[in-house]
């Protein structure tokens, strides 16, 4: 977990301007995630069931650390997701959760596995 930890925040540093290229129309390339973000993400496996501009449903394994089951959902993508790689539809991923300001857990990267 710290090694998928340490990628990805080198990533969110260094290769803004790759992401630019993604499935989802939305460009957030200027954006970077906070520190405070990184520090408090939370990592899982999933895979994308539907992905647009500003959701995604995705079915993921247990989150042990904020204590949720497998299951299928909605999650917002953050204005400043990270992606890595072209997301699309039935890809198994990665994603990177990071609290948003009320409280509720949304996508802040997706990583292709």
């Amino acid at each position: 977990m710290k090694n998928l930890c340490l990628i990805l925040a080198a990533f969110v540093i260094t290769a803004p301007v790759a992401l630019a290229q993604t499935s989802h129309s939305e460009d957030h390339s200027h954006m970077q995630m906070s520190d405070e973000d990184m520090a408090n993400a939370v990592h899982t496996k999933a895979i994308i069931n539907s992905i647009g501009d500003d959701m995604a449903n995705v079915t993921h394994d247990p989150i042990s650390e904020i204590g949720w089951p497998a299951m299928t959902m909605d999650l917002a993508l953050s204005p400043n997701a990270q992606m890595m790689g072209e997301i699309s539809d039935g890809d198994a991923v990665t994603l990177m959760l990071i609290k948003s300001d009320d409280g509720m857990y949304m996508i802040g990267g997706i990583m292709m596995e």
